[in-house]
Protein backbone atom coordinates (compact mmCIF):
# COMPACT_ATOMS: atom_id res chain seq x y z
CA UNK A 1 0.00 0.00 0.00
CA UNK A 2 2.91 2.62 0.85
CA UNK A 3 4.70 1.62 -2.54
CA UNK A 4 0.86 3.01 -4.36
CA UNK A 5 0.84 5.40 -2.51
CA UNK A 6 4.41 6.74 -2.72
CA UNK A 7 3.58 6.80 -6.77
CA UNK A 8 0.87 8.32 -6.75
CA UNK A 9 2.51 11.17 -4.81
CA UNK A 10 5.36 11.14 -7.14
CA UNK A 11 3.15 11.18 -10.73
CA UNK A 12 1.20 14.29 -8.84
CA UNK A 13 4.42 15.92 -8.06
CA UNK A 14 5.59 15.39 -11.76
CA UNK A 15 2.51 16.80 -12.68
CA UNK A 16 3.01 19.94 -11.19
CA UNK A 17 6.21 20.41 -12.13
CA UNK A 18 4.64 20.14 -15.95
CA UNK A 19 2.09 22.60 -14.52
CA UNK A 20 4.51 25.50 -13.30
CA UNK A 21 3.35 25.09 -9.93
CA UNK A 22 6.64 23.52 -8.58
CA UNK A 23 9.82 24.45 -10.17
CA UNK A 24 10.83 21.96 -13.07
CA UNK A 25 14.20 21.21 -11.82
CA UNK A 26 13.03 20.88 -8.19
CA UNK A 27 14.08 17.57 -6.63
CA UNK A 28 11.50 15.01 -5.51
CA UNK A 29 12.39 15.15 -1.37
CA UNK A 30 13.07 12.10 0.48
CA UNK A 31 9.06 12.14 2.13
CA UNK A 32 7.97 9.48 4.28
CA UNK A 33 4.06 7.89 4.35
CA UNK A 34 3.69 6.18 7.89
CA UNK A 35 0.58 5.53 10.18
CA UNK A 36 -0.75 8.57 11.49
CA UNK A 37 -0.02 8.76 15.47
CA UNK A 38 -4.04 9.08 15.82
CA UNK A 39 -5.41 6.40 13.57
CA UNK A 40 -8.56 8.82 13.69
CA UNK A 41 -6.32 10.72 11.02
CA UNK A 42 -6.55 8.13 8.91
CA UNK A 43 -4.31 4.89 7.32
CA UNK A 44 -1.20 6.43 6.21
CA UNK A 45 -0.12 9.91 6.12
CA UNK A 46 2.90 11.61 4.06
CA UNK A 47 5.23 15.10 4.94
CA UNK A 48 5.80 15.35 0.79
CA UNK A 49 3.92 19.00 1.02
CA UNK A 50 6.05 20.51 3.90
CA UNK A 51 9.72 18.99 2.46
CA UNK A 52 8.33 20.61 -0.88
CA UNK A 53 7.55 23.97 0.57
CA UNK A 54 10.91 25.56 1.43
CA UNK A 55 12.52 25.06 -1.94
CA UNK A 56 9.36 25.80 -3.95
CA UNK A 57 9.23 28.85 -1.90
CA UNK A 58 4.95 28.25 -1.14
CA UNK A 59 3.28 27.68 1.75
CA UNK A 60 2.93 24.21 3.00
CA UNK A 61 -0.47 24.35 2.97
CA UNK A 62 -1.23 25.63 0.09
CA UNK A 63 0.86 23.41 -2.06
CA UNK A 64 -0.66 20.48 0.30
CA UNK A 65 -3.83 21.69 -1.20
CA UNK A 66 -2.22 21.59 -5.02
CA UNK A 67 -1.09 17.87 -4.04
CA UNK A 68 -4.57 16.97 -3.76
CA UNK A 69 -6.06 17.89 -6.44
CA UNK A 70 -3.21 16.68 -8.89
CA UNK A 71 -3.76 13.12 -7.42
CA UNK A 72 -5.32 10.94 -9.19
CA UNK A 73 -8.12 9.23 -6.90
CA UNK A 74 -9.11 6.40 -8.99
CA UNK A 75 -10.83 3.58 -6.55
CA UNK A 76 -8.40 3.35 -4.15
CA UNK A 77 -8.49 6.38 -2.03
CA UNK A 78 -11.39 7.38 -0.35
CA UNK A 79 -10.37 10.63 0.72
CA UNK A 80 -7.27 13.22 0.86
CA UNK A 81 -7.45 15.68 3.92
CA UNK A 82 -4.66 17.98 4.78
CA UNK A 83 -4.22 18.45 8.46
CA UNK A 84 -1.41 20.82 11.13
CA UNK A 85 1.13 22.33 8.95
CA UNK A 86 0.54 20.65 5.50
CA UNK A 87 0.52 16.92 5.92
CA UNK A 88 -1.89 14.62 4.14
CA UNK A 89 -3.78 12.13 5.56
CA UNK A 90 -5.36 9.15 3.42
CA UNK A 91 -8.14 7.03 3.57
CA UNK A 92 -8.04 4.26 1.21
CA UNK A 93 -11.47 2.31 -0.24
CA UNK A 94 -13.01 -0.51 0.85
CA UNK A 95 -12.26 -1.92 -2.23
CA UNK A 96 -8.79 -0.88 -2.14
CA UNK A 97 -8.32 -2.88 1.13
CA UNK A 98 -10.25 -5.56 -0.74
CA UNK A 99 -7.82 -5.60 -3.20
CA UNK A 100 -5.27 -5.94 -0.29
CA UNK A 101 -6.55 -8.69 1.30
CA UNK A 102 -6.97 -10.92 -1.89
CA UNK A 103 -3.74 -10.46 -2.72
CA UNK A 104 -2.59 -12.03 0.56
CA UNK A 105 -4.45 -15.23 -0.12
CA UNK A 106 -3.49 -14.89 -3.81
CA UNK A 107 0.11 -15.30 -3.55
CA UNK A 108 0.19 -17.55 0.25
CA UNK A 109 3.47 -18.34 1.11
CA UNK A 110 5.34 -16.49 -1.26
CA UNK A 111 3.63 -12.96 0.37
CA UNK A 112 5.59 -10.56 1.53
CA UNK A 113 8.93 -11.96 -0.23
CA UNK A 114 10.51 -9.66 -3.03
CA UNK A 115 13.55 -9.68 -5.61
CA UNK A 116 15.48 -6.91 -4.29
CA UNK A 117 18.51 -9.31 -4.44
CA UNK A 118 17.98 -10.54 -8.08
CA UNK A 119 19.49 -13.48 -7.37
CA UNK A 120 22.76 -12.42 -6.13
CA UNK A 121 24.79 -14.45 -3.53
CA UNK A 122 25.48 -12.95 0.11
CA UNK A 123 27.41 -15.54 2.04
CA UNK A 124 26.27 -15.13 6.09
CA UNK A 125 28.52 -16.05 8.53
CA UNK A 126 27.45 -16.81 12.44
CA UNK A 127 28.54 -19.02 14.99
CA UNK A 128 32.02 -19.90 14.07
CA UNK A 129 32.50 -21.54 17.65
CA UNK A 130 36.30 -22.85 18.53
CA UNK A 131 36.23 -26.86 18.44
CA UNK A 132 37.04 -26.34 21.83
CA UNK A 133 33.68 -27.08 23.82
CA UNK A 134 29.51 -27.23 23.38
CA UNK A 135 28.05 -24.51 22.26
CA UNK A 136 27.17 -21.56 25.17
CA UNK A 137 24.30 -19.55 24.62
CA UNK A 138 26.22 -16.37 23.28
CA UNK A 139 26.50 -19.14 20.41
CA UNK A 140 22.90 -19.62 20.55
CA UNK A 141 22.22 -16.20 19.88
CA UNK A 142 24.76 -15.53 17.08
CA UNK A 143 22.83 -18.65 15.76
CA UNK A 144 19.49 -17.61 16.00
CA UNK A 145 20.35 -13.86 14.46
CA UNK A 146 22.26 -15.31 11.52
CA UNK A 147 20.30 -17.86 10.78
CA UNK A 148 17.38 -15.81 10.08
CA UNK A 149 19.36 -12.48 8.41
CA UNK A 150 19.90 -15.69 5.91
CA UNK A 151 16.28 -16.33 5.74
CA UNK A 152 14.70 -12.43 5.39
CA UNK A 153 18.06 -12.28 3.13
CA UNK A 154 16.45 -15.33 1.01
CA UNK A 155 13.02 -14.00 1.64
CA UNK A 156 14.09 -10.45 -0.09
CA UNK A 157 15.75 -12.60 -3.45
CA UNK A 158 19.21 -13.34 -2.34
CA UNK A 159 21.24 -16.46 -3.06
CA UNK A 160 22.37 -17.16 0.27
CA UNK A 161 25.85 -19.94 1.54
CA UNK A 162 25.59 -20.00 5.02
CA UNK A 163 28.57 -20.62 6.56
CA UNK A 164 31.07 -21.84 9.49
CA UNK A 165 34.37 -20.80 10.14
CA UNK A 166 36.04 -23.22 12.18
CA UNK A 167 39.31 -21.47 14.21
CA UNK A 168 40.92 -25.00 14.26
CA UNK A 169 44.42 -23.63 14.59
CA UNK A 170 46.42 -21.84 17.42
CA UNK A 171 46.53 -21.85 21.25
CA UNK A 172 43.06 -22.71 22.03
CA UNK A 173 43.60 -26.23 20.02
CA UNK A 174 46.59 -26.99 21.44
CA UNK A 175 45.16 -26.62 24.86
CA UNK A 176 41.97 -28.84 23.98
CA UNK A 177 44.71 -31.46 23.33
CA UNK A 178 46.64 -31.53 26.65
CA UNK A 179 43.49 -31.24 28.57
CA UNK A 180 42.16 -34.30 26.37
CA UNK A 181 45.94 -35.65 27.00
CA UNK A 182 45.58 -35.37 30.34
CA UNK A 183 42.39 -36.42 30.73
CA UNK A 184 43.28 -39.59 28.91
CA UNK A 185 46.20 -39.96 30.90
CA UNK A 186 44.07 -40.15 34.01
CA UNK A 187 44.03 -36.72 35.52
CA UNK A 188 41.61 -34.40 36.26
CA UNK A 189 40.98 -30.86 37.53
CA UNK A 190 42.82 -30.44 40.95
CA UNK A 191 45.65 -32.57 40.43
CA UNK A 192 49.54 -31.35 40.95
CA UNK A 193 50.23 -32.33 36.56
CA UNK A 194 46.61 -30.80 35.57
CA UNK A 195 47.72 -28.61 32.48
CA UNK A 196 47.67 -24.77 33.97
CA UNK A 197 45.56 -23.42 30.62
CA UNK A 198 43.70 -26.70 30.45
CA UNK A 199 39.52 -26.92 29.93
CA UNK A 200 37.83 -28.36 33.27
CA UNK A 201 34.22 -29.44 31.70
CA UNK A 202 33.04 -33.07 32.02
CA UNK A 203 32.93 -33.37 28.57
CA UNK A 204 36.72 -33.20 28.09
CA UNK A 205 36.36 -36.87 30.11
CA UNK A 206 33.65 -38.02 27.79
CA UNK A 207 36.02 -37.12 24.79
CA UNK A 208 39.29 -38.99 25.91
CA UNK A 209 37.15 -41.86 26.67
CA UNK A 210 35.58 -41.79 23.28
CA UNK A 211 39.55 -41.52 22.14
CA UNK A 212 41.32 -44.57 24.16
CA UNK A 213 38.16 -46.77 22.51
CA UNK A 214 39.34 -46.14 19.49
CA UNK A 215 35.64 -44.39 18.11
CA UNK A 216 35.38 -43.46 15.24
CA UNK A 217 33.96 -39.86 14.71
CA UNK A 218 32.67 -38.43 11.40
CA UNK A 219 32.12 -34.72 10.14
CA UNK A 220 31.58 -33.52 7.12
CA UNK A 221 32.31 -36.72 5.15
CA UNK A 222 35.75 -37.06 7.11
CA UNK A 223 36.19 -40.04 9.88
CA UNK A 224 38.74 -39.49 12.37
CA UNK A 225 39.35 -42.50 15.01
CA UNK A 226 40.82 -42.64 17.92
CA UNK A 227 43.07 -44.82 19.71
CA UNK A 228 44.53 -46.66 22.90
CA UNK A 229 47.17 -44.22 22.66
CA UNK A 230 47.27 -41.49 25.47
CA UNK A 231 51.00 -40.16 24.02
CA UNK A 232 50.10 -39.56 20.58
CA UNK A 233 49.01 -35.98 20.72
CA UNK A 234 48.56 -35.21 17.13
CA UNK A 235 46.03 -38.23 17.16
CA UNK A 236 44.39 -36.65 20.46
CA UNK A 237 43.92 -33.22 19.04
CA UNK A 238 42.55 -34.42 15.32
CA UNK A 239 40.13 -36.35 17.14
CA UNK A 240 38.91 -33.78 20.07
CA UNK A 241 38.81 -31.53 17.49
CA UNK A 242 36.18 -33.79 15.28
CA UNK A 243 34.44 -35.11 18.62
CA UNK A 244 33.32 -31.65 19.54
CA UNK A 245 32.74 -30.14 15.89
CA UNK A 246 30.54 -33.38 16.00
CA UNK A 247 29.24 -32.31 18.96
CA UNK A 248 28.32 -28.73 18.19
CA UNK A 249 26.46 -29.63 14.77
CA UNK A 250 24.35 -31.84 16.77
CA UNK A 251 22.96 -28.63 18.79
CA UNK A 252 22.74 -26.42 16.13
CA UNK A 253 20.70 -29.36 14.48
CA UNK A 254 18.59 -29.21 17.46
CA UNK A 255 18.21 -25.59 17.02
CA UNK A 256 17.40 -25.55 13.44
CA UNK A 257 20.36 -24.46 12.12
CA UNK A 258 22.13 -25.51 9.37
CA UNK A 259 25.18 -24.42 7.22
CA UNK A 260 26.03 -24.97 3.52
CA UNK A 261 30.18 -24.40 4.14
CA UNK A 262 32.40 -25.33 6.91
CA UNK A 263 35.40 -23.82 6.42
CA UNK A 264 38.47 -24.49 8.26
CA UNK A 265 40.88 -21.98 9.43
CA UNK A 266 43.57 -24.57 9.17
CA UNK A 267 42.65 -24.66 5.50
CA UNK A 268 44.18 -21.07 4.76
CA UNK A 269 47.85 -22.42 6.12
CA UNK A 270 47.95 -25.44 4.59
CA UNK A 271 46.50 -24.27 0.77
CA UNK A 272 48.92 -21.22 1.68
CA UNK A 273 46.27 -18.31 1.46
CA UNK A 274 47.67 -16.86 4.69
CA UNK A 275 51.28 -16.35 2.93
CA UNK A 276 49.87 -15.27 -0.37
CA UNK A 277 47.98 -12.66 1.46
CA UNK A 278 51.13 -11.51 3.14
CA UNK A 279 52.97 -11.27 0.13
CA UNK A 280 50.15 -9.84 -1.85
CA UNK A 281 50.17 -6.68 0.85
CA UNK A 282 53.82 -6.47 0.66
CA UNK A 283 53.86 -5.87 -2.91
CA UNK A 284 51.33 -3.69 -2.82
CA UNK A 285 52.94 -1.24 -0.71
CA UNK A 286 51.27 -1.07 2.62
CA UNK A 287 53.31 -2.88 4.77
CA UNK A 288 56.77 -1.81 6.35
CA UNK A 289 59.17 -3.50 8.86
CA UNK A 290 59.60 -2.13 12.64
CA UNK A 291 61.32 -4.25 15.79
CA UNK A 292 61.73 -7.55 13.83
CA UNK A 293 57.89 -7.55 13.11
CA UNK A 294 55.96 -6.91 9.67
CA UNK A 295 53.05 -4.38 9.93
CA UNK A 296 50.14 -3.30 8.20
CA UNK A 297 49.68 0.13 7.60
CA UNK A 298 46.27 0.16 8.58
CA UNK A 299 45.89 3.81 9.07
CA UNK A 300 46.14 4.28 5.76
CA UNK A 301 42.47 2.81 5.30
CA UNK A 302 40.57 4.33 8.45
CA UNK A 303 42.40 2.32 11.53
CA UNK A 304 43.02 4.35 14.40
CA UNK A 305 46.94 2.59 14.31
CA UNK A 306 49.01 0.73 12.59
CA UNK A 307 48.69 -2.89 13.16
CA UNK A 308 51.46 -6.59 13.52
CA UNK A 309 51.12 -8.74 10.61
CA UNK A 310 53.47 -11.21 11.17
CA UNK A 311 55.09 -10.92 14.83
CA UNK A 312 59.41 -11.05 15.45
CA UNK A 313 58.90 -14.90 16.13
CA UNK A 314 57.81 -15.41 12.84
CA UNK A 315 54.28 -16.30 13.72
CA UNK A 316 51.08 -13.99 12.11
CA UNK A 317 48.26 -11.94 14.37
CA UNK A 318 45.27 -13.52 14.39
CA UNK A 319 43.42 -10.68 11.96
CA UNK A 320 45.72 -12.00 9.25
CA UNK A 321 44.29 -14.97 8.41
CA UNK A 322 41.14 -13.42 8.79
CA UNK A 323 41.97 -11.13 6.36
CA UNK A 324 42.68 -14.20 3.80
CA UNK A 325 39.61 -15.82 4.88
CA UNK A 326 37.54 -13.02 3.82
CA UNK A 327 39.38 -11.95 0.45
CA UNK A 328 37.97 -15.66 -0.25
CA UNK A 329 35.06 -15.05 0.45
CA UNK A 330 34.79 -12.17 -2.16
CA UNK A 331 36.91 -14.52 -4.25
CA UNK A 332 33.82 -17.09 -4.04
CA UNK A 333 31.75 -14.63 -5.45
CA UNK A 334 30.38 -13.10 -1.95
CA UNK A 335 28.91 -10.13 -3.60
CA UNK A 336 27.44 -9.53 -0.26
CA UNK A 337 29.15 -11.28 3.19
CA UNK A 338 27.77 -10.68 6.44
CA UNK A 339 29.70 -12.01 9.63
CA UNK A 340 27.41 -12.41 12.72
CA UNK A 341 30.04 -11.84 15.70
CA UNK A 342 30.03 -11.00 19.55
CA UNK A 343 30.55 -7.52 20.76
CA UNK A 344 33.85 -8.30 22.37
CA UNK A 345 35.04 -8.96 18.47
CA UNK A 346 34.60 -5.35 17.71
CA UNK A 347 38.25 -4.08 17.92
CA UNK A 348 39.65 -6.50 14.83
CA UNK A 349 36.21 -5.32 13.26
CA UNK A 350 38.50 -1.89 11.27
CA UNK A 351 41.86 -4.11 10.80
CA UNK A 352 40.17 -6.78 8.92
CA UNK A 353 38.40 -4.28 6.57
CA UNK A 354 41.88 -2.07 6.12
CA UNK A 355 43.37 -5.42 5.13
CA UNK A 356 41.07 -6.17 2.64
CA UNK A 357 41.56 -2.63 1.09
CA UNK A 358 45.05 -2.95 0.80
CA UNK A 359 45.29 -5.60 -1.42
CA UNK A 360 43.23 -3.38 -4.22
CA UNK A 361 41.23 -6.12 -5.26
CA UNK A 362 37.89 -4.60 -6.08
CA UNK A 363 36.64 -5.29 -2.75
CA UNK A 364 33.95 -2.53 -1.41
CA UNK A 365 35.24 -0.67 1.61
CA UNK A 366 32.04 -1.86 3.91
CA UNK A 367 33.15 -5.45 3.03
CA UNK A 368 32.58 -7.13 4.64
CA UNK A 369 28.92 -6.30 6.75
CA UNK A 370 29.21 -7.03 10.71
CA UNK A 371 26.11 -7.67 13.05
CA UNK A 372 27.45 -7.50 16.61
CA UNK A 373 25.21 -9.36 19.21
CA UNK A 374 25.80 -8.45 23.05
CA UNK A 375 25.55 -10.88 26.00
CA UNK A 376 23.04 -12.44 27.21
CA UNK A 377 21.85 -13.16 30.62
CA UNK A 378 20.18 -16.05 31.88
CA UNK A 379 17.68 -15.78 34.73
CA UNK A 380 15.41 -18.46 36.61
CA UNK A 381 13.02 -17.98 39.85
CA UNK A 382 14.65 -14.62 39.74
CA UNK A 383 18.35 -15.07 39.97
CA UNK A 384 21.03 -15.42 37.57
CA UNK A 385 21.92 -19.24 35.52
CA UNK A 386 25.27 -19.36 35.08
CA UNK A 387 27.00 -22.59 35.65
CA UNK A 388 26.98 -25.83 33.26
CA UNK A 389 28.19 -29.18 35.31
CA UNK A 390 28.90 -30.39 31.44
CA UNK A 391 30.91 -27.26 30.37
CA UNK A 392 31.89 -26.63 33.69
CA UNK A 393 32.55 -22.99 33.53
CA UNK A 394 29.18 -21.58 31.54
CA UNK A 395 25.64 -22.30 30.52
CA UNK A 396 25.70 -24.70 26.86
CA UNK A 397 22.75 -23.70 24.52
CA UNK A 398 21.53 -27.14 24.65
CA UNK A 399 21.03 -26.80 28.70
CA UNK A 400 18.41 -23.42 27.69
CA UNK A 401 17.33 -25.72 24.82
CA UNK A 402 16.24 -28.88 26.87
CA UNK A 403 14.29 -26.34 29.45
CA UNK A 404 12.82 -23.95 27.48
CA UNK A 405 12.39 -25.68 23.90
CA UNK A 406 13.84 -24.97 20.67
CA UNK A 407 11.09 -22.17 19.60
CA UNK A 408 11.16 -20.36 22.32
CA UNK A 409 15.20 -19.82 22.35
CA UNK A 410 15.24 -19.12 19.04
CA UNK A 411 12.47 -16.08 19.52
CA UNK A 412 14.12 -15.03 22.41
CA UNK A 413 17.18 -14.39 21.14
CA UNK A 414 16.60 -12.93 18.35
CA UNK A 415 13.46 -11.02 19.47
CA UNK A 416 15.58 -7.95 20.40
CA UNK A 417 18.63 -5.77 18.01
CA UNK A 418 21.46 -7.62 18.37
CA UNK A 419 23.56 -4.92 19.69
CA UNK A 420 20.58 -4.58 23.09
CA UNK A 421 22.09 -6.80 26.02
CA UNK A 422 19.55 -9.73 26.86
CA UNK A 423 18.08 -11.09 29.74
CA UNK A 424 16.59 -14.76 28.90
CA UNK A 425 14.00 -15.15 31.80
CA UNK A 426 13.59 -19.22 31.42
CA UNK A 427 10.46 -19.04 33.33
CA UNK A 428 8.88 -16.80 31.01
CA UNK A 429 10.10 -18.64 27.28
CA UNK A 430 8.25 -21.88 29.36
CA UNK A 431 5.48 -19.85 30.43
CA UNK A 432 1.53 -21.18 28.33
CA UNK A 433 0.44 -17.69 29.13
CA UNK A 434 0.03 -14.51 26.68
CA UNK A 435 2.97 -12.87 28.61
CA UNK A 436 4.78 -14.87 26.26
CA UNK A 437 5.22 -13.74 22.91
CA UNK A 438 6.28 -16.80 21.16
CA UNK A 439 3.27 -18.24 22.79
CA UNK A 440 0.91 -15.84 22.76
CA UNK A 441 1.78 -15.63 18.49
CA UNK A 442 2.01 -19.55 18.29
CA UNK A 443 -1.45 -19.41 20.00
CA UNK A 444 -3.34 -16.91 17.44
CA UNK A 445 -1.96 -19.76 14.33
CA UNK A 446 -3.24 -22.31 16.17
CA UNK A 447 -6.32 -20.41 17.28
CA UNK A 448 -6.98 -19.71 13.63
CA UNK A 449 -6.53 -23.35 12.34
CA UNK A 450 -8.78 -24.64 15.25
CA UNK A 451 -11.78 -22.57 13.40
CA UNK A 452 -11.68 -24.52 10.68
CA UNK A 453 -11.06 -27.77 12.58
CA UNK A 454 -14.90 -26.52 14.48
CA UNK A 455 -16.28 -24.82 10.98
CA UNK A 456 -15.48 -29.08 9.74
CA UNK A 457 -17.57 -30.66 13.23
CA UNK A 458 -20.42 -27.89 12.51
CA UNK A 459 -21.09 -28.93 8.98
CA UNK A 460 -20.32 -25.46 7.58
CA UNK A 461 -19.34 -24.42 4.50
CA UNK A 462 -16.66 -22.13 3.37
CA UNK A 463 -16.38 -20.14 0.21
CA UNK A 464 -12.91 -17.78 0.03
CA UNK A 465 -14.34 -16.08 -3.13
CA UNK A 466 -17.52 -15.01 -1.47
CA UNK A 467 -15.75 -13.95 1.51
CA UNK A 468 -13.23 -11.47 -0.30
CA UNK A 469 -16.43 -10.52 -1.97
CA UNK A 470 -17.87 -8.95 0.88
CA UNK A 471 -17.83 -5.13 1.50
CA UNK A 472 -15.18 -4.04 4.01
CA UNK A 473 -16.82 -2.32 7.13
CA UNK A 474 -13.89 0.23 7.40
CA UNK A 475 -15.59 2.10 10.50
CA UNK A 476 -14.61 -1.18 12.28
CA UNK A 477 -11.36 -0.37 13.92
CA UNK A 478 -10.09 -3.68 15.08
CA UNK A 479 -10.67 -4.83 10.92
CA UNK A 480 -9.38 -1.44 9.53
CA UNK A 481 -6.08 -1.97 11.89
CA UNK A 482 -5.86 -6.00 10.72
CA UNK A 483 -6.41 -4.80 7.38
CA UNK A 484 -3.20 -2.20 7.83
CA UNK A 485 -1.04 -4.78 9.63
CA UNK A 486 -1.20 -7.65 6.51
CA UNK A 487 -0.28 -4.56 4.01
CA UNK A 488 2.70 -3.63 6.23
CA UNK A 489 4.24 -6.98 6.03
CA UNK A 490 6.33 -6.82 2.78
CA UNK A 491 7.65 -3.46 4.20
CA UNK A 492 8.46 -5.78 6.98
CA UNK A 493 10.39 -7.50 4.81
CA UNK A 494 11.73 -5.31 2.91
CA UNK A 495 13.22 -3.47 5.77
CA UNK A 496 14.37 -6.42 7.69
CA UNK A 497 16.68 -7.70 4.84
CA UNK A 498 17.76 -4.02 3.86
CA UNK A 499 18.94 -3.31 7.97
CA UNK A 500 19.65 -7.17 8.76
CA UNK A 501 17.31 -6.44 11.57
CA UNK A 502 15.17 -9.67 12.11
CA UNK A 503 14.34 -8.62 14.93
CA UNK A 504 11.32 -6.75 13.30
CA UNK A 505 10.23 -9.44 11.70
CA UNK A 506 9.34 -10.74 15.85
CA UNK A 507 8.21 -7.79 16.98
CA UNK A 508 5.72 -7.06 13.92
CA UNK A 509 4.44 -10.60 14.39
CA UNK A 510 3.47 -9.96 17.82
CA UNK A 511 1.56 -6.87 17.21
CA UNK A 512 -0.14 -8.75 14.36
CA UNK A 513 -0.92 -11.30 16.80
CA UNK A 514 -2.24 -8.98 19.10
CA UNK A 515 -4.56 -6.76 16.59
CA UNK A 516 -6.16 -10.42 15.86
CA UNK A 517 -6.94 -11.37 19.34
CA UNK A 518 -8.56 -8.11 20.02
CA UNK A 519 -10.39 -8.84 16.12
CA UNK A 520 -11.15 -12.23 17.40
CA UNK A 521 -12.33 -11.25 21.33
CA UNK A 522 -15.05 -9.14 19.20
CA UNK A 523 -16.72 -11.07 16.73
CA UNK A 524 -18.36 -14.49 16.23
CA UNK A 525 -17.00 -16.27 13.55
CA UNK A 526 -18.87 -19.25 12.80
CA UNK A 527 -21.75 -17.63 12.40
CA UNK A 528 -25.15 -18.78 10.71
CA UNK A 529 -24.91 -15.88 8.10
CA UNK A 530 -22.76 -17.30 5.09
CA UNK A 531 -21.26 -13.91 4.13
CA UNK A 532 -20.79 -12.85 7.57
CA UNK A 533 -18.58 -16.09 8.03
CA UNK A 534 -17.14 -16.29 5.16
CA UNK A 535 -15.84 -12.94 5.46
CA UNK A 536 -14.51 -13.06 8.65
CA UNK A 537 -12.67 -16.67 8.09
CA UNK A 538 -11.12 -15.11 4.83
CA UNK A 539 -9.50 -12.02 6.95
CA UNK A 540 -8.42 -14.81 9.94
CA UNK A 541 -6.47 -17.25 6.94
CA UNK A 542 -4.98 -13.80 6.14
CA UNK A 543 -3.98 -13.75 9.45
CA UNK A 544 -2.55 -17.25 9.42
CA UNK A 545 -0.80 -17.51 6.56
CA UNK A 546 1.48 -13.93 7.50
CA UNK A 547 1.55 -15.24 10.92
CA UNK A 548 3.43 -18.68 9.37
CA UNK A 549 5.27 -16.37 6.64
CA UNK A 550 6.81 -14.70 9.41
CA UNK A 551 7.29 -17.72 12.26
CA UNK A 552 9.04 -19.68 8.48
CA UNK A 553 11.61 -16.74 8.74
CA UNK A 554 12.35 -17.08 12.22
CA UNK A 555 12.79 -20.80 12.37
CA UNK A 556 9.86 -21.03 14.77
CA UNK A 557 7.16 -23.58 13.97
CA UNK A 558 3.58 -22.49 13.40
CA UNK A 559 1.41 -24.96 14.97
CA UNK A 560 -1.76 -26.05 14.42
CA UNK A 561 -2.59 -27.20 18.06
CA UNK A 562 -2.04 -26.15 21.11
Amino acid sequence: MKAQLRDLIDRAIAALREAGTLPADLPTPDFVIERPKDRSHGDFSTNAAMLLAKPAKSNPRALAQHLVDAIERGDDIASVEIAGPGFLNFRLSPAAWGRQLAQVHAQGAAYGRNDRGSGRTAGVEYVSANPTGPLHVGHGRAGAIGDCIARVLEANGWRVRREFYYNDAGVQINNLALSTQARAKGLKPGDPDWPADAYNGDYIADVAAAYLRGDSVEVEGHVVSGKDDPDDLDAIRAFAVAWLRREQNADLAAFGVSFDVYFLESSLYTDGKVEETVRELVAKGHTYEEGGALWLRSTDFGDDKDRVMRKSDGTYTYFVPDVAYHLSKWQRGYERAITELGADHHGSLARVRAGLQALDAGIPSGYPEYVLHQMVTVMRGGEEVKLSKRAGSYLTLRDLIDEAGADAVRWFLVARRPDSQLVFDIDLARSQSLDNPVYYVQLSHARICGLLRQMAERGLAFDLANGLAQPLDLADAPLRELLIDLARWPEIVATAGEQLEPHLIAGYLLELAQGFQTYYNDHQFLVDDAAVRDARLALALAVRQVLANGLGLLGVQAPERM
